[in-house]
């Protein structure tokens, strides 16, 4: 296993057409919908990527994570400390950054980001800003291209008429504690790579503090519940 960066860029050195979709192994589309997604695209020269609404396999709602805003170390920092219930008062500054609980618009939407298990991808973008970065093993390269793509006036697309089954988490049963080691990695990585001069050394020190002290809780989780699973 190369990674998922590195693995998906294997094919994007391989394939000639003009769209590229990128698929987890544990997600099911439609051809109807990728078809919404490929019109959505179509005479919109500067859309670089379109994604679906992500459905849960196990109960059929909207999974987090298929539209949404970049996660950036602010918008971190306000849900791990669940400043986000402020958002009813002051929504441009304690605001989520997953939109998955708000009503499904009626058409395609632009959105600063979308879930890389799922992505229609124009070539002509990947040509201008590159493939996936293959620094990120596992999560947040699909967040790293959405930045990348926008910083070069590209636009991402949410298409509501395009759906997508979603098994979350069937790729990580076997590894969880690896998956997320890989995880909360690429978050750092993310964080340093484009935020690092934005915002005080002090509140990105935290962010990193934060980070890793959820991976320690999550690992600990996660090896209880292995201890304790009937064999």
């Amino acid at each position: 296993n190369l990674g998922f960066a590195k693995g998906c860029n294997i094919g994007i050195r391989e394939a000639a057409n003009d769209f590229f979709l990128f698929l987890n192994p544990d997600c099911v589309i439609d051809p109807a919908s990728l078809e919404n997604m490929l019109k959505a695209m179509n005479g919109k020269r500067r859309v670089a990527v379109a994604g679906p609404v992500l459905i849960d396999a196990d109960d059929g709602s909207e999974q987090a994570g298929g539209r949404r805003a970049v996660p950036t170390p602010w918008r971190s920092f306000v849900r791990a400390f669940g400043l986000s219930r402020l958002k009813g008062k002051y929504p441009r500054i304690f605001n989520d950054y997953d939109f998955h609980k708000q009503p499904l618009p009626h058409h395609p939407v632009e959105m600063e980001a979308i879930s890389g298990s799922c992505m229609l991808v124009r070539k002509k973008a990947i040509n201008d800003v590159g493939p996936l970065d293959e620094g990120y093993f596992l999560h947040c390269e699909d967040l790293d291209w959405c930045m990348r793509f926008r910083r070069n006036n590209w636009k991402i697309l949410f298409v509501p008429g395009a759906k997508a089954v979603h098994q979350k988490g069937l790729c990580s049963q076997r590894k969880p504690v690896f998956v997320e080691w890989n995880k909360h990695k690429g978050m750092i990585r993310f964080y340093r790579k484009f935020f690092r001069h934005q915002y005080p050394l002090i509140l990105m020190w935290l962010v990193v503090v934060g980070i890793w002290i959820r991976f320690g809780m999550v690992s600990m989780r996660l090896s209880v519940l292995r201890v304790l699973k009937p064999q």
